[in-house]
């Protein structure tokens, strides 16, 4: 079975490290489009680093619970001020925002479920370098 969840770790963490490096490489174009949605330019790359950091964490099983974690706390708020899907009048952009909302939503809650998987289990799994923080 360790085998199974480090391959799931490394899965999940991959589209996050992916967008971290796009928060860098792309940071003119993502500061613009962040402050077309109202958001501040100053947060993609703070948010860029907490991508990062949450799937290197999750990946390479470093205190894995609060990789999770960190994932979820941008997923959440990034759904509801990046695709507010019920603002758009043009139908196809509604749908394509409604997709990435409920794309960021699922992320978010296997984030969560990752969490609390990490906290209970985290020390019992193998190719974890640090153990959990939390307990549950």
């Amino acid at each position: 079975m360790d085998i199974l969840v480090l391959v799931g770790r490394l899965l999940f963490a991959s589209i996050f490290l992916a967008s971290a490096v796009g928060h860098f490489a792309q940071r003119e174009m993502m500061s613009g489009y962040a402050t077309s949605k109202g958001v501040p330019a100053f947060l993609v790359p703070v948010t860029g680093i907490q991508l990062g950091v949450g799937a290197l964490m999750v990946a390479f099983g470093i205190w894995p619970d609060l990789g999770a974690l960190l994932l979820f706390l941008f997923l959440v708020p990034t759904a509801f001020l990046m695709h507010a899907f019920w603002k758009e009048t043009d139908p196809a952009a509604k749908s394509m925002e409604q997709i990435q909302f409920l794309k960021e939503l699922a992320l978010a809650g296997a984030a969560l479920a990752l969490f609390a998987f990490f906290a209970r289990y985290g020390n019992e799994l193998g190719f974890v370098l640090v153990g959990p923080v939390l307990r549950l």
